[in-house]
C-alpha cells in the first residue's frame, strides 16, 4: 500500500516557493539577481526575473508501489496535493551560496535510485537495465542525489573536460554528512568541491556538499576544509565512482581536471552553468528529446 511522509524544503527563516506556471522564486532581498530565479512561461532576461514569494512551503513525499519493484515510485506533491517535479519545481537557490539537494540514494544502501527524467512529474524510481532492477555492487558511503533545476546538456561540449558532452541528467551531489537520509528528503547544502567524472565519454559532474544541519557543517567551507575534517573522503569518492562498474565487467570511469577534485568556486561555476542550461531546456530553447518538462 502506498505511504506518504512530509518534509519541509525550507525552514521558517527561508523564503522560497514552488515552481509552477505562475509562481516563481524570490530571495529574501526581494530581488532575483544572481540567484537565477526562473519561470517557465514568462519571457525572461538573464538573471533578472519577476518573482513571487511563498513562505515556508511544504512538500509531501508519496510512495506508490513496493520498494525494490519495477512499479515503485516516489512522487512529490505540494500543499494542495498537486504533483510537482523534484527536478523542475523544487528551487535550486536558497541564497548565500546555499542550495536545495534532493536525496535519491541514502548512504549505506545499494539500490540505484534516480529521478525518472522521462516520466511526467519526474518521480524517483529504481533504475533498470534490460527490464531488471539495478543495484550497485556495494553500498554507497554517502547520501547521493541531485541538484534541482540543473541539467547537463548533451549537446554542449566542455572544453575544460576533454570536450566531453553532458550526460542529459541533473547534476549529481555527494553529501558527506554523518546522517543517513531518506529517499526524497530535501536538504539545504553548501557545495565544497566538484569532480568531473567521464562515464563512457559523457561528462557526469559530482558536486561534493554537506548538509547545513551536519555537526561539522560550520567547519567546512571549501576543498581544503574537506581534507582537514574529512580526511581521505575526496579520494574515496573519486575511487568509488571510478571503480563501481568494474565488477560488471566494464572499464573504470575516468576523471577530468587532472583526476582531482576542483574547489568550491569551480563547483559553483558548474552549478551556475548547468542551471542556465536547465533554463534553456525549460524554455525549449534547446531540444528536450524524451525528457519530461512537467
Amino acid at each position: 500500500m502506498a505511504t506518504a511522509r512530509v518534509v519541509a524544503i525550507a525552514n521558517t527563516t527561508t523564503t522560497s516557493c514552488l515552481l509552477s506556471n505562475t509562481a516563481h522564486f524570490l530571495p529574501k532581498s526581494g530581488l532575483c539577481g544572481s540567484s537565477l530565479c526562473l519561470t517557465r512561461r514568462v519571457a525572461l532576461t538573464r538573471r533578472s526575473f519577476t518573482c513571487t514569494a511563498i513562505y515556508n512551503p511544504q512538500v509531501q513525499i508519496k510512495e506508490q508501489g513496493q520498494p525494490e519493484t519495477l512499479d515503485y515510485r516516489v512522487f512529490f506533491q505540494d500543499n494542495s496535493g498537486k504533483k510537482i517535479s523534484p527536478w523542475h519545481d523544487i528551487p535550486l537557490h536558497l541564497g548565500d551560496g546555499i542550495f536545495n539537494f534532493v536525496v535519491e540514494i541514502p548512504k549505506e544502501s545499494n539500490a540505484k535510485m534516480e529521478v525518472a527524467t522521462d516520466e511526467p512529474h519526474t518521480p524517483i524510481k529504481q533504475d533498470t537495465k534490460k527490464g531488471k532492477l539495478r543495484y550497485y555492487p556495494y553500498n554507497i558511503n554517502w547520501n547521493y542525489g541531485l541538484l534541482p533545476q540543473t541539467w547537463e546538456d548533451p549537446s554542449l561540449a566542455n572544453s575544460e573536460v576533454e570536450g566531453a558532452l553532458g550526460d542529459n541528467d541533473p547534476v549529481d551531489v555527494v553529501e558527506i554528512g554523518e546522517s543517513r537520509r531518506k529517499i526524497g528528503e530535501i536538504l539545504r547544502v553548501k557545495p565544497l568541491a566538484a569532480l568531473a567524472m567521464i562515464d563512457e565519454g559523457e561528462l557526469d559532474w559530482k558536486v561534493v556538499a554537506i548538509s547545513l544541519d551536519d555537526p561539522k557543517a560550520s567547519l567546512v567551507n571549501d576543498i581544503d576544509d574537506v581534507e582537514k575534517h574529512f580526511p581521505g573522503t575526496l579520494t574515496a569518492i573519486r575511487d568509488w565512482f571510478r571503480d563501481y562498474k568494474i565488477p560488471d565487467g566494464k572499464p573504470a570511469n575516468k576523471f577530468g581536471l587532472g583526476n582531482k577534485a576542483a574547489n568550491k568556486d569551480y563547483a559553483l561555476k558548474v552549478i551556475t552553468e548547468t542551471n542556465e542550461s536547465w533554463a534553456k531546456l525549460i524554455k525549449r530553447s534547446v531540444p528536450g528529446g524524451e525528457l519530461s518538462l512537467v
